[in-house]
């Protein structure tokens, strides 16, 4: 099923639409502020299997990122962070970053790293935020890509992403265009602070 969306305006009963697919055990695909992503609701494991499957990934091996529509949620998800990662975090956030931090025993086990790290995101996009605020809890989301494949054109097209992927998913959430470089990814888990991946978001918010 393809559902667009005003990306300044999102309707609610669309968003509420979204929201009982989603807590229902639902997979959907969603613009974010970067490339459209893979997502569902955090609570439901038999999802997440699903989204493993397409992707052909497992769990405990995968690079899943708890996609929240504000800082609020990070208790939630990680240990006590450091004032100066908040701050960062603070700065760039909503925006085209993932934040690696320590997990609390919240975080699902079956997709915790033996790092026993999580991924954040806030992305800069009213769809997406929405469509957690509508939910009430993040969304486990991935990328259709993986940092080793050439991103196509199909990835940015929403219509184009229904054609390839409508059949395995639920909904996909078409918000326009999206766009074809990831998030950029900054590891705060461990003294020193690492940039795991250079994308679209810019290194001036460590400075």
């Amino acid at each position: 099923m393809l559902i667009r969306l005003n990306n300044e305006n999102p309707d609610s009963k669309t968003l509420s639409q979204i929201a009982t697919c989603l807590k229902n055990g639902g997979i959907i695909i969603y613009p974010t502020d970067t490339v459209y992503a893979l997502g569902c609701d955090i609570t439901q494991n038999k999802a997440l299997e699903r989204i493993c499957k397409l992707k052909n990934i497992k769990p405990e091996k995968s690079k899943f990122a708890f996609v929240c529509s504000d800082l609020s949620h990070l208790s939630e998800f990680s240990k006590p962070i450091p004032n100066h990662i908040f701050r960062i975090m603070k700065k760039a956030l909503p925006g085209p970053y993932t934040f690696i931090l320590e997990a609390n025993s919240n975080v699902p086990k079956m997709i915790k790293q033996e790092r026993k790290t999580v991924g954040i995101r806030v992305p800069d996009n009213i769809i997406c935020r929405e469509i957690i605020n509508t939910l009430g809890n993040p969304i486990i989301s991935t990328s259709l890509v993986d940092t080793t494949d050439d991103i196509l054109e199909y990835f940015s097209d929403p219509e184009m992403i229904h054609q390839q992927y409508g059949d395995m998913v639920d909904m996909v959430i078409d918000g326009g265009h999206g766009n074809i470089y990831a998030s950029t990814v900054i590891d705060c888990s461990k003294p020193e602070i690492e940039v795991i991946r250079e994308g679209l978001g810019s290194l001036d918010v460590l400075d």
